[in-house]
């Protein structure tokens, strides 16, 4: 741990990161500004289940080749005391410095006697999580902010099977990153005479060709998207999804598809859409120009590492985006459905979600004899279940896993969130419903009429720099030490606190054990099977709060989310 104050942190910075013209400009235009030398040196960036992520400059706050060259350090000296097969999976996204650090990354390993496997070109996440499987690794590093806006980017570590990080893995690779000081314990050689050398392999594009395949063979009903010819709007919001999106979409007969071309190419400033997540209604608005132009059926969106999807559809001549339990309950409603129906349903199906996703899921998997396990969340969780089904010789009761935050996966070629295969799965299930003569919003009202209403709304506040961050920490303190006994107008039946492993019952004070990691989460379990999730995010300035609310009707359903959400915004400002 460095011990040094902040002033002598921006000196030795000076002196230290002579090799890059950018750092050095920035150094020299902070060194008027105490707060800005602050922001950048008062704490290094958090090695955690995320791996790293933050905003892209200089210091041990920011992501920069220093901070990528050390974390790669701890993780190679924590692979050489823990691992037999001493070999890492390198890819990239569209990011600003996103090959530069992969690059960077795959010299540091190789100059531990570490091989590395890496991608020429920038490659969607989860063909780096299909990649440490197919090449038998024992780690895996993507250098990925996801949908963060244009200034972050980050360094996601998976383990050897496929899988991103959880807790133990990641606490002792930090604790030996710790231990590293940022210029003189890291060791480096040159990428390109590694490659010569063979230290440093790029990956065959067979292992691409496999993937692909992979995700082909999850194909539930493969007559209809040639049977009935969709009309489809793709953008792959300047990042890595275009070219194997494009591949699947075409393979399985959606020949009316059509690019957004400000959004078709790798963009690392993403001038088109400032915060490039396939969520938002901004990040879609020239999709949904072009899909109004050529009437299509369907709007499917990948954010820069395509792992993540939004989807819109046309109803009533307008498009409506679905929100991600909405896609969820749909992709496993079509799936189980399906399956039932081709006669390939397991006698023990599971299904995984996060604890912050629609509880609907239950009432469809119930329906089919589906047995539903909630992780926290973060799809690393959802892949460990995978690989417990993997272990106990139940790889094929698995059928979908999906967070509400737009991952899905189906299939168990990858651990991780799939955009690609999601996106051929959308293609097929509007194509299989349009036969019917419905599309997607007909469904997910009959599915409302069956089930009940189930509404989400998510609320997310934001605290900036050094003073968020503590402000964040007080908030959630303030919560944890007050028994709050109604959200509203709402009664609290019960609070579930993941960071103590504990369910309190308000109605005979009685607690229980949770089952599961210690999170810094807050359930409050309302009446009338009403719901609040509090949390700080694990990977941006925020606080998520996901409000859920049921009911037999629409109103009563908008009713308890309009009183929940004034409640929120009255106690987290």
């Amino acid at each position: 741990m460095w011990k040094l104050d902040i002033e002598n942190l921006y000196k030795l910075w000076n002196e230290k990161a002579i090799g890059d013209s950018e750092l050095i400009s920035e150094l020299k235009n902070i060194e008027k500004s105490a707060q800005e030398k602050y922001e950048r040196f008062y704490k290094s960036l958090e090695f955690g289940t995320a791996g790293l992520r933050g905003i892209i400059g200089v210091g041990s706050n920011r992501m920069n080749i220093y901070t990528v060259r050390r974390a790669t350090q701890g993780l190679s000296n924590y692979l050489r005391i823990n691992s037999e097969n001493l070999s890492v999976a390198i890819s990239f996204d569209s990011r600003k410095n996103s090959q530069r650090f992969a690059q960077e990354a795959a010299s540091v390993l190789a100059a531990n006697d570490i091989k590395v496997y890496i991608t020429k070109e920038l490659q969607p996440t989860p063909v780096l999580s299909f990649c440490v499987r197919e090449l038998r690794c024992s780690a895996g590093i993507m250098i990925t902010a996801s949908h963060n806006p244009a200034e972050y980017n980050g360094y996601k570590c998976y383990d050897s099977s496929g899988c991103q990080i959880t807790d133990n893995f990641a606490e002792k690779v930090y604790n030996e990153i710790e231990k590293i000081d940022y210029f003189n314990d890291v060791k480096i050689c040159d990428f390109n005479q590694a490659v010569i050398d063979g230290k440093i392999e790029f990956i065959n594009n067979n292992i691409f060709d496999n993937y692909v395949e992979c995700v082909l063979s999850q194909r539930l009903n493969t007559e209809y998207c040639k049977k009935r010819d969709i009309s489809v709007v793709y953008t792959p919001l300047n990042g890595t999804g275009n070219k194997l999106v494009n591949r699947v979409l075409k393979s399985i007969g959606v020949s009316n598809l059509h690019i957004v071309k400000e959004q078709e190419n790798p963009d690392e400033n993403f001038i088109t859409c400032k915060y490039p997540n396939p969520e938002t209604k901004e990040a879609l608005s020239l999709a949904i120009e072009l899909a109004k132009n050529t009437n299509s059926d369907l709007i499917i969106a990948t954010d820069p590492d395509s792992d993540r999807i939004g989807l819109g559809v046309r109803y009533n001549s307008e498009y409506r985006l679905l929100t991600g339990n909405e896609i969820g309950v749909l992709f496993l409603n079509y799936i189980l459905e399906s399956r039932k129906k081709n006669k390939n349903l397991p006698s023990n199906p599971v299904v995984v979600k996060t604890i912050v996703s629609t509880s609907m899921i239950d009432s469809i998997a119930k329906e089919y004899g589906c047995n539903v396990i909630n992780v926290l969340t973060g799809f690393k969780y959802i892949g460990s279940e995978i690989l417990k089904l993997e272990e106990a010789g139940r790889l094929d009761d698995y059928v979908f896993g999906f967070e509400e935050s737009h991952g899905y996966l189906i299939g168990t070629y990858a651990r991780d969130k799939d955009a690609v295969v999601a996106s051929m799965l959308a293609c097929e299930m509007v194509s299989y419903y349009k036969d019917r003569d419905k599309n997607l919003i007909d469904i997910l009202n009959e599915l409302y009429e069956k089930y009940g209403y189930h509404y989400n709304k998510n609320l997310s506040f934001q605290f900036e720099g050094s003073v968020g961050m503590e402000k964040m920490k007080n908030i959630m303190e303030s919560l944890r030490n007050s028994c709050i006994k109604s959200v509203g107008k709402l009664s609290v039946i019960s609070i579930d606190d993941y960071l103590k492993s504990i369910s309190l019952n308000l109605g005979d004070n009685k607690t229980k054990g949770i089952n599961l990691p210690k999170s810094d989460v807050l359930a409050y379990n309302l009446e009338s099977d009403n719901k609040v999730i509090i949390r700080p995010s694990g990977t941006e300035p925020k606080i998520k709060v996901y409000i859920m609310a049921c009911g037999e009707d629409k109103s009563s359903v908008y009713k308890n989310i309009e009183n929940i959400e004034s409640y929120i915004n009255s106690v987290i400002k």
